[in-house]
This record gives structure tokens, sequence and C-alpha cells, in this order.
């Protein structure tokens, strides 16, 4: 099996090296004046996002939280998050001996519970009783994200699942095969189809107990699990989908980072 060698070893958040704010400055630096040090902007979104603190409780030296905010919402809503992960992801894995761009890939969903003022999106997931929201994520076969979605939980996966499929055509256009689970069949597999992905279904059987790595699946399982080191992701707290997706983000920007 392929492993990512990431580092988790780290309990205390860190703010960006010099190397890190590097591949991240480009992307958030437009050159223009301005009284904030973007820098630590950007390291408090990443503590927020590792810690689960509130924006009205991040510390004094990051200045007023209205004006982090201000930049965490600019760059989501500009697609900055979704451009710093894209390029990260493609140097670790030319770092780790591969082309830039996958050509296989894995699909799954995780339910989240909201939190009790979450309202927009939402829905019960009647098969693991979660009332909150679903998230989709398409890894490569080193677990590294290509596509990220959120939307209510009652979705059933092979219906939400196609809304993946355009952003795998911009972040991903080598990509031929994706594995999935029995819950993707169906209309899944006709959108990929017309898309010209092909969907390989696989699925434990059902004598097997317990976790049971899945050909082509497991790194997608494993992606997951690496968001239970960022608390702000351990329910969706989010009032809108975009932000929920744009944390999702950071928090694999984080997990990328370490390696740089």
């Amino acid at each position: 099996m392929e492993k990512v060698k990431l580092n988790f070893k780290v309990k205390k958040f860190t703010n960006l090296s010099d190397a890190q704010w590097t591949i991240i400055q480009k992307f958030v630096d437009t050159g223009r004046k301005i009284k904030k040090d973007l820098r630590e902007v950007v390291n408090c979104i990443l503590k927020v996002t590792r810690t689960g603190t509130q924006w009205r409780n991040i510390e004094e030296q990051y200045g007023a939280w209205e004006s982090v905010y201000y930049y965490f919402r600019k760059w989501t809503k500009n697609g900055i998050w979704d451009e710093i992960l894209r390029e990260l992801v493609s140097k670790e894995r030319v770092r780790q001996g591969k082309e830039a761009e996958p050509t296989a890939g894995a699909i799954d969903s995780q339910s989240v519970k909201k939190s009790g003022f979450v309202t927009l999106n939402t829905g019960i997931d009647g098969n693991k009783y979660v009332n909150g929201r679903k998230r989709f994520l398409v890894v490569d076969t080193l677990g590294l994200p290509l596509a990220i979605f959120v939307c209510a939980a009652n979705l059933f996966d092979s219906v939400a699942g196609i809304e993946l499929l355009p952003l795998l055509d911009k972040s991903a256009k080598k990509l031929r095969l994706i594995y999935a689970d029995s819950g993707f069949k169906g209309q899944f597999i006709e959108g990929a189809f017309w898309c010209k992905y092909a969907v390989e279904i696989s699925q434990r059987p059902p004598s097997d107990k317990g976790f049971v790595p899945q050909k082509g699946r497991w790194q997608v399982e494993r992606s997951f699990a690496w968001c239970n080191y960022y608390r702000r992701l351990a329910k969706d707290y989010e009032k809108t989908t975009e932000s929920a997706v744009a944390f999702l983000q950071t928090a694999y920007i984080s997990i990328i980072l370490a390696k740089f």
C-alpha cells in the first residue's frame, strides 16, 4: 500500500515557516499596500481550523476578528483556498515521485452532526442517524484531495456525488478512473460516464467485520480520518456550505504544508 508520511506528531499549532509562507503568499498577496499582515491572517485562519476557536475569541495579536474573517470570506468566495490546495497537491505528488496530475481516484462521503444554530442545507441521514450535513471527497491514490463538496445529509450519495464531477474537470483533467462504494451506483455512474470517467464499485463483503481496507478506496477513508486532528471539523459549525468546504480545504492545506 502507498503511504503518505504526514506530520501529526505536532500537538501544538505552529505558525507558517518562511518556506510554507512562500508557497501561499503568491495567492493572497496582490502587491497592494495594506496595513494588515497577511501572513498573520493566514496563520490565524489555520489556527482557527486546528483549534476550533470562535472568530470572536481569536487572540488580540491577530487584530480585530472582523478583519481576519473578512479575508477568510474573501478568499473563500474568490476560490483562493481551492487554488492553494490544488497547487500543494500537485507539489506533494511530484515530491513523492508521482505525475503532477492523477489518473485514478476514490470518492466517498461522511455525514457529520451540525451545531444548533446551523439551519441552511441540513437534513437527516437515515442510514447513519445523523442530523447535519454530508461531506463528499474525491482523493488521488495518495489520499490527497482533488474535489470537495458539502450538502445536506439527507441527499443520496449517487445524486449529490454528481456535483463533484465538474470540480474534477477543473482540478484533475487526466483523471479517468474513480473507485466508489455501492452508494454511488445509479445516477452517479451514469453522470460519470457522460463525463468520460469509469467508475469501479468496491464494497466490503457483508461477512467481514470491522474495518477492512477496500481496493482503491481505503485512501479516501483515511483522508476523512485526518480531519479528526482539526477541531473546527468535529461538527459542522458553518452557517453556509461554502464556508464548510473552505474549512475542509484549509485543514488539508495545513496537512500538506507540514511536509514543506
